[in-house]
């Protein structure tokens, strides 16, 4: 199969207008889309045009037998995030694949991989208009485009201090589904089902992101951990952040699968029940090239990867101090790392008024989209980790750095 017969194929063909998707083409101001040397795009009247790039690399932002179905969803859906985090309307998207020979005459991936990827597009109405392919290591790079109303989007530089601190869905489920996979530790059968969801097939809160349109003072993705992308938050704004620790914890959809307060697995769950999966030792234990390295339940000695303590954000890839296993650190400790530090959630964190926080919840409920204030914004520049009683704690975590 040649370049030209697969873009047809599987990309031209599926993403071509039909009568149930022609006046959402049209609302959505495409001019020209896929086919020519350029695709052409007018944004309504008094709208602003947002633009957005991530690439996906093999071996470093997923595993090589990663579900192509997931992958085509997932390669969108951070891009999608991207412009919720803006509060904009998805208009459109190129698509460049690099494609491995084996890859690019396997009919059945292809055909999954772009199910996945047009079947999130229709549901947002973002058309794919252009691209390239390529031969070479398997990379996807994907450019979306979106409108959002002149003056209107939310950005990192509106907190202000007295702000409350916000964040969607939950945090931490993705960075323990990949521990998981890469043979870091064990989770129950269940806990790892839900973990890998949140891990391969993130939602993108585009919903959310235009609810709080006049509502949020600053808005941001979580791609690269929390405490990481709140400080470009913060740095942006010229100001600080108090985040309760007992609140973050809290954000773990998994957690009452995991473990109980001394360490181990709950007595409710069955050894039989726990997952086995055979490690990935190829792939940076960042998901999307982001995170630190927690330890829950490490497999026994000699069996799968080797087990780390945790570093600050950025040099979390493998590297680091063999853990001791006679000093095992609370679960706790573990959990809190995975949600201030995991990053590959693709949740929305954002600051408020206290006066709006009735209309924050308002808005959370009419997208169907839960949301938690997990802290406030300070005068006082820098971040700040407090628990339940309000005592403030060390805090190392950084966003990730690709180059770091």
């Amino acid at each position: 199969m040649g370049e030209f017969d697969l873009i047809e194929r599987f990309f031209k063909q599926k993403a071509a207008p039909t009568p149930a998707n022609q006046a959402q083409a049209a609302t959505n101001s495409i001019v020209l889309g896929i086919g020519d040397d350029c695709a052409l795009l007018q944004p309504a009247p008094g709208m602003q045009l947002a633009v957005s790039t991530d690439m996906l690399v093999e071996g470093r932002h997923f595993f090589a037998d990663v579900d192509p179905l997931a992958l085509g969803h997932k390669a969108l859906a951070v891009n999608l995030s991207d412009l919720a985090a803006m509060s904009a309307t998805p208009l459109a998207f190129t698509l460049a694949l690099a494609l491995p020979p084996a890859r690019a005459q396997d009919a059945a991936w292809l055909d999954a991989f772009s199910d996945g990827l047009l079947a999130l597009a229709g549901a947002h109405g973002c058309a794919l208009v252009g691209g390239d392919t390529t031969a070479g290591p398997l990379a996807i790079c994907i450019t979306v485009f979106g409108q959002v109303p002149a003056g209107q989007a939310l950005r990192r530089d509106g907190a202000q201090a007295g702000d409350e601190l916000w964040v969607s869905g939950t945090l931490g489920d993705a960075r323990l589904a990949l521990g998981a996979l890469r043979g870091e530790w064990t989770l129950p059968a269940a806990a790892l089902a839900a973990a890998r969801q949140r891990l391969e097939r993130p939602t993108p809160r585009v919903a959310l992101g235009q609810a709080l349109r006049g509502i949020a003072t600053s808005c941001i993705d979580v791609s690269d951990g929390l405490a990481g992308d709140v400080g470009h938050i913060l740095k942006a704004s010229g100001v600080g952040a108090v985040i309760e620790i007992q609140q973050t914890i809290e954000l773990i959809a998994v957690r009452a699968l995991l473990t109980s307060a001394t360490g181990q697995f709950d007595s409710n769950v069955p050894a039989s029940s726990r997952a086995s999966v055979a490690p990935h030792p190829t792939l940076s234990p960042e998901g999307r090239g982001r995170s630190a390295a927690p330890d829950l339940h490490p497999p026994p000695p000699g069996k799968g990867s080797p087990v780390f303590l945790p570093l600050p954000l950025g040099e979390g890839r493998g590297e680091g101090q063999p853990r001791n296993p006679a000093q095992p650190p609370h679960p706790t400790q573990w959990l809190t790392r995975c949600v201030l530090a995991g990053g590959d959630d693709y949740e929305l964190a954002f600051t408020a008024p206290p006066s709006a926080h009735a209309a924050v919840q308002a808005a959370a409920k009419h997208c169907a989209t839960p949301v938690t204030r997990i802290g406030r914004i300070t005068a006082a520049p820098g971040l700040r980790l407090v628990d339940a009683q309000g005592r403030e704690m060390a805090s190392d975590f950084r966003s990730f750095d690709h180059f770091a």
